[in-house]
């Protein structure tokens, strides 16, 4: 059986796919997927050992310039992609958007996607020959899984699902000299919404409680604004290393090496789950339950805001009497995250940290 699965982003979202493969692979022996991804995360379907072939779109850029698209053959060529030269016995479209719906549309085989009320765009269900309902409410993890069962027919699994990520198989990706081993954590500070982000005075104490426990903290980034974020807080603290620019295999190596995480509502946060790295996520406008990382070891700290989890780009919380005297309210926005306090995340992360080394132990005793 040879499956086309249509799941183009984001990177939290491809990373919550990842389960249902295992699944699929574990109950179906002998099954092999191609993967339509955005060129930007062709990557990580590669990871997984169910993964044949990677087949990267471009639809964030050819929207920029559609004619461009066209004119330049990229099209054209993604289409014969899909279309030839493997036959499929069916397709899956794990998005549920109309750009999603309107790819699968080309594939010359069954697709099978969400149905109206289940699909974030219900619309999307008009383009698939099979459709699927999967109860909302649920984590990502778990919808997706509960789709591939579906399509493929098989009873979804019992377990808490493994995301099939071989560590030694994206280390040896990169060129060992890419990577310094260490004793170190990994903050994981850049996310896309502004309402997302952790106050950087935050960052600052959290990064003084992990130095004066005798840890290196490296600092990812991913574009100028992250760069310079990283650069004033790792600025007179030794200890503090902002890393280069990665690829998302770098970031992968980089993370699996981390003794822990802290981290964002973030793509990345998704990853460290991935690989198994003790992370705590911090959540203000976010809900943890429908999009928290997964895995174990993942401990979510979310605002008890009246108004949280809002799920807005933009903070329109109006604070009480009670809050304008208790917070800074200058320095601290979004409000919510006034309820996350660098204290409580390094309580969090400590807890972790013993419990991984507890375990270590009891595994090595000598």
């Amino acid at each position: 059986m040879r499956v086309l699965v249509i799941k183009t982003s984001s990177l939290g979202d491809i990373i919550h796919t990842l389960p249902a493969l295992t699944d699929a692979a574990r109950i179906l022996p002998g099954i092999r997927f191609d993967w339509v991804v955005e060129e930007a995360f062709a990557e990580i379907p590669a990871w997984h050992p169910a993964v044949e072939r990677v087949i990267p779109v471009a639809i964030r850029r050819w929207r920029r310039n559609p004619m461009q698209a066209w004119r330049s053959g990229e099209w054209r060529a993604f289409v014969r992609s899909i279309t030839a030269p493997t036959p499929y016995t069916l397709a899956i479209d794990a998005q549920g958007l109309l750009k999603s719906a309107w790819l699968s549309r080309h594939v010359q085989a069954p697709v099978h996607g969400l149905d109206r009320r289940s699909a974030r765009e219900g619309l999307a269900s008009l383009f698939y020959r099979h459709t699927h309902a999967v109860a909302r409410g649920q984590h990502a993890v778990q919808r997706v899984r509960a789709l591939f069962a579906a399509a493929l027919g098989y009873a979804m699994p019992a377990s808490d699902g493994d995301y099939g990520l071989d560590r030694a198989r994206i280390v040896a990706a990169v060129q060992p000299e890419a990577h310094t081993p260490g004793r170190y954590l990994m903050f994981l500070h850049g996310t896309t919404w502004e309402t997302k982000h952790w106050p950087e005075w935050y960052w600052e104490r959290l990064l003084a409680r992990a130095l004066e426990a005798g840890w290196e903290v490296r600092l990812p980034w991913g574009n100028p604004a992250e760069r310079a974020r990283a650069e004033r807080l790792a600025q007179g603290r030794p200890g503090v290393t902002v890393l280069p620019q990665l690829t998302l295999t770098g970031m992968a190596v980089e993370l699996a090496g981390a003794a822990a995480c802290v981290a964002v509502d973030t793509g990345l946060g998704h990853l460290a789950a991935a690989l198994d790295i003790p992370t705590v996520s911090l959540f203000g406008p976010t809900h943890p339950g429908y999009t928290g990382a997964w895995g174990r070891e993942q401990v979510h700290l979310a605002s008890d805001l009246r108004c949280a989890p809002c799920l807005a780009r933009t903070c329109r919380h109006t604070p009480d009497a009670t809050e304008r005297e208790r917070f800074d309210l200058a320095r601290e926005t979004p409000l919510c995250f006034t309820r996350v306090a660098p204290e409580q995340v390094w309580q969090a992360l400590d807890d972790l940290l013993d419990r991984r080394a507890a375990k270590a132990v009891q595994a090595d005793p000598v």
